[in-house]
């Protein structure tokens, strides 16, 4: 089992200078906000890789089960109400 703090800690690692929120109710499915500059100029789809290159090890040894990503430039942060 691995917990929302390895996992925030992944994230950050791969993605640095990224703010990261993690929950999980079993310690295998993640609900995960990011917000980084390392999306700036990428499609949605093109963020979630980044964020799922950052947890590969997690995914393939099978801790993480699934994520539910929320991606956001910081400039789309700071818009959302």
């Amino acid at each position: 089992m691995i917990s929302p703090d390895q996992v925030e800690a992944m994230i950050k690692a791969g993605l640095p200078n990224s703010q990261v929120a993690v929950i999980s109710n079993d310690g295998e499915h993640f609900e995960v906000t990011v917000v980084s500059s390392s999306f700036e100029g990428k499609r949605r789809v093109q963020q979630h890789q980044l964020v799922y290159g950052a947890v590969k090890q997690a995914i393939a040894s099978e801790a993480i089960h699934a994520l539910a990503l929320n991606t956001f430039t910081p400039e789309e942060w700071a818009a959302k109400p």
